[in-house]
């Protein structure tokens, strides 16, 4: 007998309040990503140590921040943490680049 492999497809439609969240939260990932990666250089630049900072510490000074997922912001704390492992353990893939709102 021949087992076959099946597929569903759904495709959702977000409600006002749903597509306000998202963008919030992506703006808000979006913000957090920069803010980290341009607070590293700039310690690296002083000190030339690496600086370790979370979103948590940025949620004092920017209070907008708790209006999203703190484990989506927590996700962007490890994507940096792996482009700059990725930077220095194979450097032709490049520097971590700071995200724009339309790429």
């Amino acid at each position: 007998m021949k087992k076959s492999n099946k597929a569903f497809q759904f495709r959702i439609y977000p409600t006002e309040e749903q597509k306000e969240l998202f963008a919030k939260t992506f703006g808000c990932c979006r913000f957090i990503y920069n803010q980290m990666l341009s607070d590293k250089i700039e310690e690296y630049k002083k000190t030339g140590k690496m600086l370790k900072t979370t979103p948590a510490a940025y949620k004092k000074e920017f209070s907008w921040l708790k209006e999203v997922d703190s484990l989506a912001l927590a996700n962007v704390q490890l994507h940096l943490e792996r482009a700059y492992r990725n930077f220095f353990e194979r450097p032709e893939i490049g520097f971590p680049k700071f995200k724009s709102k339309h790429h």
